[in-house]
Formats: structure tokens, C-alpha cells, sequence
């Protein structure tokens, strides 16, 4: 197999949705019935992604397979922090957002982990409380808890951030 990490282009829109599809059917079947709800995430986010450079797409032998936003710093949501604070919170860092792929992708959140810290080596991430499948890869990708953010709809997230050596 052949694995390749590559810019996201309007083209690849259609490819994209159905990995969002598939990435909310697995959260469906793990018990995540709250998080990717009411089109979210739409064709406007990920083409909002694209306009900041930030989307990426994770291919197996030509196909996409995955889907994934990695996002420079600041992300306004990460202001404030309850419960805990940032491991660091004076260096600029990245987000990765919108983690989508295929169930018969294996390996898809450590190849974008690989990508994401060969290019940064302080990365934040949230997800939902009932997102265990992405809780149990954050942690175990060495990721710390930091505590509870707030998007701008006001619901509640599980913060992580994980910092690698900075300069």
C-alpha cells in the first residue's frame, strides 16, 4: 500500500463527504449520537479549511481515505480553558480538526500524527465526551488532557494537547 498526505483541492469535495459520512457512521456505531450532528461538517467548512491552507486529505494507492484539518494557531476556542490549563500556552502551535476516514483504514490518526508533528512540534486537539474512539487515540499518541473548551455554540469539548521539543 501506498499512503501519501496531500493538500485537499475543491475536486477532491465529493471523496471528502463520503469519508465524513463513513466517520459519522462508525461514531454512530460506537455510541456517539452528539457529535457531527446537522450537517456539520458541511462542504462550508472544508472548503473554509482549503481557503486557510489547511486541509488535507490521506490517500491510500490514489484513494482518498481520510480526511483531516490542520489548522496554525490561534484558534479562538482554545482562549479559554476550564478544569486545567494548556502544557504550554506561550508558543504558537497548530489544531488538527475534522479527523474523518474509513473503517477499513488502519493507521489513518497516526499517519496524520506523524504528518501534523513533522511539521509542528506543539499540537492541540479536542474532541466530545462521547468521541471514546478518539479519546483512547489522542492518549495514545501521547497526547496530555488540558481540560474543557467551549466552541462557539458554547458546547463542551475534551481538550489535549501534546508538546514536543520546541526550539
Amino acid at each position: 500500500m501506498n499512503r501519501i498526505i496531500r493538500e485537499a483541492k475543491p475536486s477532491d469535495m465529493a471523496e471528502i463527504m463520503q469519508v465524513m459520512d463513513a466517520a459519522k457512521q462508525i461514531m454512530r456505531l460506537s455510541g456517539n449520537m452528539h457529535q457531527w450532528v446537522e450537517g456539520y461538517p458541511s462542504e462550508a467548512a472544508i472548503f473554509a479549511d482549503m481557503e486557510r491552507d489547511g486541509a488535507f486529505v490521506v490517500e491510500d494507492d490514489g484513494k482518498v481515505v481520510g480526511y483531516f484539518a490542520f489548522l496554525p494557531s490561534p484558534e479562538p476556542t482554545y482562549d479559554r480553558i476550564d478544569g486545567g490549563e494548556w502544557l504550554d500556552d506561550e508558543h504558537p502551535y497548530h489544531v488538527v480538526h475534522r479527523i474523518a476516514s474509513y473503517p477499513d483504514a488502519h493507521g489513518i490518526f497516526s499517519s496524520i500524527m506523524d504528518f501534523c508533528f513533522s511539521h509542528d512540534p506543539n499540537i492541540r486537539i479536542d474532541t466530545h465526551r462521547d468521541n471514546t474512539i478518539m479519546q483512547h487515540n489522542i492518549l495514545k499518541h501521547g497526547f496530555t488532557y488540558c481540560g474543557i473548551i467551549y466552541l462557539l455554540s458554547g458546547d463542551e469539548r475534551l481538550a489535549y494537547q501534546r508538546l514536543d521539543t520546541i526550539p
